[in-house]
């Protein structure tokens, strides 16, 4: 897998924006299917085929110019970006088993929502006006979705919020790593440590899944591919900056995909918090990107450089 940039196509934000929400889609399936493997096999389980099955799928392309190209001298931050990407989906997973899976996905992608605070106190990033005020907006909504007036403490609900901050540390590293590091370099250090990290939790949860856990495992797997594959086509269409706000999509087709699948109507207040979290979460994208990055990041091939783009995966 080439890094996102590839060639430039003539612009089309209608064909990006398609390619973008059909990726975001597969995000809502892949969720919708590990929602129904919970039955089968844990979630310690479900992460590690995720993972080992895209480290394999990666492999080839990482390495096809040799061992030279994963060379790197961020060790530390892909490792960050690792557990970071490797919590929150644990975090979502183990989540989606004890709440909606609307509410559960909803209160982790409010992941933009805490970046401004979490680049602020690692990495000195100040954040405009606006994009306090975004996320400001997008609390109220997560209040909302939480219900606490209305609903007794779900544990679920604190596990998906932390897994929304793991999501921004995650976000925050891979943008640092995409100034100088390929795609391909990125995602063979994530899916790479990422294995290896679930191998305990796998282990310790480890429960017999069967044929038809095994199909859902894998397809999981194919899914996240798929979904990554159609973003980076999107990125060559359109800019991030016009396509980005498209990753709230996710949460509209996972609320429906809820109430098709397990008949879990959203209430009058979820969907009031969800178009908080959106509109919150489009005012802080939209500020953070008003300004064209300036780094560039590096393809597989030396001496070619494309625009830095936003991360691909958590």
């Amino acid at each position: 897998m080439s890094n996102a940039g590839g060639a430039h196509l003539p612009e089309n934000l209608v064909l990006g924006a398609v390619l973008s929400s059909l990726s975001f889609f597969g995000t809502a399936a892949m969720s919708a299917m590990v929602k129904a493997t919970e039955a089968l096999t844990s979630a310690g389980v479900i992460l590690l085929f995720q993972n080992l099955i895209c480290f394999l799928l990666i492999l080839p392309f990482a390495l096809r110019g040799g061992w030279s190209s994963v060379k790197t001298d961020k060790p530390g931050l892909h490792i960050l970006r690792a557990v970071s990407g490797t919590g929150a989906w644990y975090a979502l997973f183990v989540a989606i088993t004890m709440m909606p899976l609307t509410n559960a996905t909803l209160l982790t992608f409010s992941a933009p929502l805490w970046m401004p605070a979490i680049a602020w106190v690692f990495f000195r990033e100040k954040a405009a006006k606006a994009t306090w005020i975004g996320a400001a907006v997008g609390f109220a909504g997560v209040v909302m979705v939480l219900q606490p007036h209305h609903q007794t403490f779900n544990i679920g609900a604190l596990i998906a919020l932390a897994g929304a901050l793991c999501l921004a540390v995650a976000c925050i590293s891979v943008r640092r790593l995409g100034a100088t590091e390929p795609t391909s370099r990125i995602l063979f250090y994530y899916f790479g440590i990422s294995t290896l990290l679930c191998l305990p939790f796998a282990v310790i949860e480890w429960q017999p899944f069967g044929l038809r856990g095994f199909l859902y495992l894998v397809g999981i797997a194919a899914t996240l591919i798929v979904s990554q594959a159609l973003i980076v086509l999107a990125y060559r269409y359109a800019s991030a900056v016009k396509v980005g706000p498209f990753v709230y999509t996710t949460i509209v087709f996972t609320a429906l995909i809820d109430w098709f699948l397990w008949n879990h109507a959203p209430t009058l207040g979820v969907v009031f918090g969800i178009a908080l979290v959106i509109g919150g979460g489009m005012i802080a994208i939209r500020k953070k990107s008003s300004a064209p990055p300036r780094e560039t990041v590096k393809d597989d091939h030396p001496a070619v450089k494309k625009p830095l783009r936003p991360a691909l995966v958590p």
